[in-house]
């Protein structure tokens, strides 16, 4: 029955897997977090935007990446709060919705002209399969939907997360040793201070980013794990949204200070 093509165009997608009485908080902790996501990341591009001193390269990069965050929820959440009160045997996505998904999460995490390979390989595979077993839509998922030799598909997935994996920890890596011998030969214990305590949290949330990006990527391969690499799917578009906002902007004390600026306008207003 596997070596039967299938020209359905209706997927089951399994969505977040909870019960019936943990949907409700479910939904509220995930919406919660979406707002916040939203609220945080948007608010950072508006105050960057409007503030002329913050128009320097490293504000436009934090602004880049707020704008990416929001993107990267934005194609994973809504679609998971919406399928949270339906049953997993009655959610379904249509087959163009699903690449599409599939190609918005890859940009997310990667660069668009090596996505458009990872998904073209996908979808010139005919399918035997209309189950998605995984939170959303991602490459694996659609090519897991085929019967035909997928090695190619494995051969260069797998070479092109290397070769990013590789070069994001090595330009990591450089990155905080050079930080690192600056803070050694630097006798200014102030900035040593601030420069350790950013690089911590940072590190920590890269950390977070890089072996849950590497989970779902590997995992993929191993159907009996599913369960932890559906977790960290989840976390991969999840936590870093959430936290870049707070690590990259609150920390940065001209940003506290414009924060704190326009919400003592605000005030001001209301008072008058």
């Amino acid at each position: 029955m596997e070596n039967i093509t299938v020209n359905i165009d209706i997927l089951k997608l399994e969505g977040l897997k909870v019960t019936p009485q943990s949907s409700i908080p479910a939904f509220i902790l995930l919406l919660l977090i979406y707002v916040f996501i939203m609220v945080s990341n948007v608010g950072l591009v508006v105050l960057t935007s409007m503030e002329r001193s913050l128009h320097q390269p490293m504000y436009l990069l934090f602004c880049n990446m707020s704008i990416n965050d929001v993107f990267g929820a934005t194609v994973i959440i809504p679609r998971l709060l919406s399928d949270v009160f339906i049953p997993i045997t009655d959610r379904y996505i249509n087959y163009i919705d699903c690449v599409v998904q599939a190609f918005c999460a890859h940009v997310y995490a990667g660069t668009t002209h090596t996505v458009v390979i990872l998904i073209g390989l996908s979808v010139r595979l005919s399918r035997c399969r209309w189950i998605v077993f995984n939170p959303f839509c991602d490459n694996a998922s659609l090519f897991k939907l085929s019967c035909e030799s997928v090695i190619i598909n494995n051969i260069y997935g797998l070479t092109y997360t290397v070769i990013l994996l590789s070069s994001s920890l090595g330009s990591v890596t450089l990155t905080y040793l050079r930080i690192a011998m600056v803070c050694l030969s630097s006798r200014n214990n102030v900035l040593n201070s601030r420069a350790l305590q950013t690089c911590a949290t940072h590190l920590s949330l890269y950390v977070i980013m890089f072996v849950s990006g590497a989970i779902i990527i590997f995992l993929h391969r191993f159907p009996d794990l599913s369960d932890y690499r559906k977790l960290a799917s989840i976390m991969f578009h999840v936590v870093p949204p959430a936290l870049n906002p707070i690590i990259y902007g609150l920390q940065i004390k001209i940003v506290r200070q414009k924060i704190f600026i326009m919400f003592s306008r605000n005030d001001n207003f209301k008072l008058i």
